[in-house]
């Protein structure tokens, strides 16, 4: 399973060995405390624009996808304090939102769903007698496990239309590298593998291509990305007043 992150024990969700799983409300967002970034679909760009940059990272252009840029250190979210709150008004990433379900799409060789329901049997939030039931007593799925999939249902979709976009960039050669590069009390902080939309390539898309970008939304899309790159000084002032507490306490804020 690609992209699991902070799922420790995923495991396929199954009627009988869960039939008493309950969930109860956690209200923290601890378990994404040690991510920097996180995969973003291209529906979330508008939103996710206002407080986090967004940029596409991979190997080289071909494997590049959309990310939110949460933090600048290794192994650190920049939105999520010590108590393990998101700061207030900031948009949620939907890949965190979803969590602890996930759609993990099945071997070619097994019959049945294309994607089949796991959860991670790590999270705090399961329960034998607290929380919402995931089944009902005749075990067909309570509204909270309807809710939870359909969720994942739409995210996938959304999946599936963000792979659209990113071949339409390709398509144009519309990508270029991007290393980020801070310098920070005589230290560098380097972060490479990225790349962002060529502006002036985009400036010189025939008419046709333009129209169609401007009718899909891939337009919007794009400027989404562009105006988000500004929040990368935002992030870096994020981790500015995060290394004040630590140097005013001695250890990191973050576990």
């Amino acid at each position: 399973m690609a992209e699991v992150f902070f799922y420790e024990r995923p495991v396929p969700l199954n009627r009988t060995a869960h039939k008493d799983l309950r969930l109860k409300g956690v209200p923290s967002l601890k378990f994404a405390a040690n991510v920097h970034s996180v995969p973003l679909t291209g529906v979330e760009f508008p939103a996710a624009a206002r407080d986090m940059p967004i940029l596409f990272a991979g190997t080289d252009v071909k494997e590049a996808g959309p990310m939110a840029l949460l933090g600048l250190r290794q192994n650190e979210n920049l939105f999520v304090d010590a108590n393990g709150q998101w700061i207030p008004g900031a948009y949620v990433p939907a890949f965190i939102r979803r969590y602890p379900f996930i759609l993990a799409e099945k071997p070619k060789d097994q019959e049945g769903d294309d994607f089949t329901v796991f959860l991670d049997e790590a999270y705090e939030g399961f329960s034998s007698d607290e929380g919402e039931r995931l089944f009902k007593e005749d075990g067909t799925d309570a509204e909270m496990l309807t809710n939870a999939v359909n969720f994942l249902g739409e995210f996938q979709q959304h999946v599936a239309r963000t792979h659209w976009f990113m071949d339409q960039l390709r398509k144009h050669d519309l990508l270029e590298p991007r290393n980020i590069r801070l310098e920070k009390d005589g230290k560098t902080i380097n972060l490479n593998g990225l790349f962002v939309v060529n502006e002036e390539k985009l400036r010189q898309l025939d008419e046709k291509t333009a129209h169609e970008f401007l009718k899909d939304g891939t337009m919007g899309w794009i400027y989404a990305h562009l105006l988000s790159l500004a929040n990368i000084d935002r992030v870096s002032a994020r981790l500015n007043e995060r290394e004040q507490v630590e140097a005013a306490t001695g250890s990191t804020t973050v576990n």
